[in-house]
């Protein structure tokens, strides 16, 4: 009876333990619940074992259940490698590569990688999103064949995650905002008397962001330009990545606060590449997410080696500064 055992029951006992009960695994599976119920009646029967305690309102995985359950998504997830892997070797180059990239990746790193692209890959099209938040969704319903994602979102597991870089997310104010005077480590009861600047995109907070408000008066934006133009006008504190706010850190147009709740520097986010592991990319789109890794290693090691001279002209700055200040004091009115 156990050579009887087909993927489709196995993926119907997968989708049944992870959306937690028998309808929504129909609406997944797209089949009705009376399906999905009888399919996994009849798995049971092959197997000899209960897999699910239907007595209360909603099954419940029984421990035999929870046991091969880890089984099950181990014998789904080979035959989809088995699936890519042959696609890969019988496939050719797609004619077009479709990417949804969130805006928090750094934009020098993919321009880099689509200008390589280009010439690499002449007769595929490259078409790309640049997306506040919502990159698994057009991922997982096909549109996209890659994304790349931050850490923030949450991703079902039909989706294959390769890690590409990290940002870090200083928080920061301009220098005009109290908090810019406040000496070491900033309370969050302090931070709660002011405004906190969010990046979030709320057409999709409820189904694929894990976000929760930190603080008592939170303005939400969902477009980083009108946050990092929030945080020069003095409006309110909040992160941004680092790749983006350099310059203003440099200049002085921003100042960087530490929060009790965030690590020192602030918070670090992994950018990923995403992709369906039942249809992985094809060679072009492969080649993309390698290009991507070997552009944020070659700015690495620019950033490593423009690093002891940026510091020297930074302190030089605020050297100047600080000779300039007291000669402008001491200066008569007229």
């Amino acid at each position: 009876m156990l050579d009887g055992v087909s993927l489709d029951q196995i993926r119907t006992f997968i989708a049944a333990a992870d959306e937690g009960s028998f309808s929504a695994a129909g609406r997944r599976l797209a089949r009705a619940q009376s399906v999905i119920s009888q399919t996994l009646s009849n798995l049971e029967g092959q197997i000899g074992v209960k897999l699910f305690d239907r007595s209360a309102r909603f099954p419940v995985l029984t421990d035999q259940g929870r046991a091969l359950l880890a089984d099950a998504r181990t014998v789904a997830g080979n035959v989809d490698l088995f699936k890519a892997q042959a696609k890969s070797l019988a496939g050719g180059l797609e004619p077009e590569l479709s990417v949804a990239v969130d805006v928090m990746f750094p934009d020098a790193t993919f321009t880099g990688a689509v200008v390589a692209f280009q010439k690499e890959f002449p007769s595929t099209l490259l078409r790309f999103d640049v997306e506040s938040s919502a990159v698994v969704d057009p991922v997982l319903n096909g549109r996209c064949a890659v994304g790349v994602v931050g850490s923030w979102s949450f991703a079902p597991p039909q989706l294959t995650h390769e890690r590409l870089l990290t940002v870090r997310l200083p928080i920061v104010v301009s220098p005009q905002h109290p908090l810019a005077t406040h000496r070491g480590v900033v309370p969050t009861s302090v931070l709660d008397q002011y405004v906190h600047l969010a990046h979030i995109d709320l057409a999709d907070l409820s189904r694929t962001l894990l976000f929760k408000i930190r603080y008592a008066r939170t303005w939400r934006l969902s477009h980083l330009g009108a946050k990092l133009a929030f945080l020069r006008a003095g409006l309110g504190f909040g992160g941004m990545p680092l790749h983006l706010v350099e310059a203003d850190l440099a200049s002085g147009a921003l100042v960087q606060i530490a929060a009790e709740d965030a690590p020192p520097g602030g918070h670090i986010t992994i950018m990923s590449a995403i992709f369906r592991t039942d249809n992985p990319p094809g060679p072009a789109g492969r080649w993309f997410i390698e290009r991507l890794k070997q552009e944020d290693a070659q700015r690495s090691k620019e950033m490593t080696a423009r690093s002891p001279a940026s510091r020297e002209s930074a302190a030089k700055r605020r050297q100047s500064s600080a000779r300039r200040s007291p000669a402008r004091k001491r200066k008569p009115n007229r």
